[in-house]
């Protein structure tokens, strides 16, 4: 279902989906430059699905703010953004009992980390895919949802910021190397192996309030 997301300041597109009996919903927060029509997030959404998880992919920033790479490094901007996004899931009819959890990628995933930081035990778990985490440092102490960090074996320079930032995490946490895998997760079977990862983990995690 396409929605139309309003918030005080702009209006965001979005792509909601609620499978009968859904048990929590994943909120997505994708990287710079992406959309909600990213095709790795697109996979990952139709995977939780089938594991009876609702999901929400949508723009962080309008087409406008999009074109300027000073809008889309905003991470206090994406993560204002995404908690307010977060409070209209929780109004709506479908979502307002589900269990939000956050799935980041690239800068997506710092401003899940600042959000998860800000919103405490309103959100239930936090996959990061590649995920800029070190954008997010000086909230990772403040993170109390399980976290997942998903990183490519071959991404080298990601590998060594997530494992920094790895050690900073205080909650109930896990770093998974995805054997092969570059920064985008094209090799054969390596994406599949992150959307099954994330799935069970927002699984084990999000149940219903």
């Amino acid at each position: 279902m396409v929605v139309s997301i309003e918030l005080d300041d702009v209006t965001l597109d979005g792509a909601l989906v609620v499978p009968e009996e859904a048990t929590g919903i994943v909120v997505f927060s994708h990287g710079s430059g992406s959309s909600r029509h990213s095709p790795r997030n697109t996979f990952v959404a139709q995977v939780a699905r089938q594991h009876g998880l609702a999901t929400l992919l949508f723009d962080l920033l309008t087409e406008a703010e999009d074109e300027s790479d000073e809008g889309r490094f905003d991470v206090d901007r994406l993560t204002r953004r995404l908690v307010d996004v977060t409070a209209w899931v929780a109004e709506g009819d479908e979502t307002a009992d589900l269990r939000v959890g956050y799935f980041g990628a690239s800068t997506g995933a710092a401003s899940a980390l600042r959000a998860a930081a800000e919103l405490g035990d309103h959100v239930g778990a936090v996959v990061s895919r590649g995920g800029r985490v070190d954008l997010a440092s000086d909230a990772l102490a403040d993170v109390t949802a399980p976290t997942l960090f998903l990183v490519g074996e071959r991404d080298t320079d990601v590998l060594a910021r997530n494992e920094a930032s790895f050690s900073k995490l205080t909650c109930t946490k896990e770093l998974e190397v995805v054997p092969g895998a570059g920064h985008l997760f094209e090799e054969a079977g390596t994406l599949d192996a992150v959307a099954e990862h994330a799935a069970a983990w927002f699984e084990e995690y999000l149940t219903e309030r």
